[in-house]
């Protein structure tokens, strides 16, 4: 095989819209936090890892507050009798979250937002693709982040009330 295409020495290309790479990202009223690219399939012992790597700093970074609350969604990894063990042992404050919500997470909000703005622009290929998420994810003013964090009382109220079923959010 010749040197030059060895998978090391070239770059992914996304054609025809093609291409899509998997991130994890957090946020706060104060901003926006960490926003990393997952290269392999996530488990839960990498999920651990992102955590300990990214979580944490962010949360130095953003200067958050003693006893903060953290919130993911219910996928399993997240679920998983070794991960609640790692948060309990770490003093994680564990937001309980309801199953069959998952559109009630603020951050897929702030995902819906980093699509629009990455699509409005060309990715050559995936290492491009991946440059101009962390660009635009930068960019997201932390009064979006607020709003998300103030509002979020509203989602949980408009859920009940509509007894489940959708909600403007």
């Amino acid at each position: 095989m010749n040197a030059e295409l060895h998978p090391k020495n070239t770059i992914p290309s996304v054609k025809h819209g093609g291409g899509n790479i998997m991130l994890w990202g957090c946020f706060s009223a104060k901003g926006p936090g960490r926003l990393i690219r997952v290269k392999e399939r996530m488990n839960g012992a990498m999920y651990r890892e992102i955590l300990s790597e990214n979580l944490l700093p962010s949360a130095r970074a953003l200067k958050m507050k003693h006893g903060w609350v953290f919130q993911h969604d219910i996928d399993p990894k997240h679920t998983a009798r070794a991960m609640k063990e790692w948060l309990r042992k770490k003093h994680f404050k564990v937001l309980e979250w309801p199953s069959q919500s998952p559109d009630l997470n603020p951050i897929e909000n702030l995902w819906r937002e980093l699509k629009v703005h990455v699509a409005q622009q060309q990715s050559q290929n995936i290492t491009a693709l991946e440059e101009i998420c962390m660009e635009e994810w930068a960019k997201i003013p932390a009064t979006v982040c607020e709003n998300l964090v103030i509002t979020y009382r509203k989602r949980l109220t408009s859920v009940i009330a509509n007894k489940g079923y959708i909600t403007k959010y």
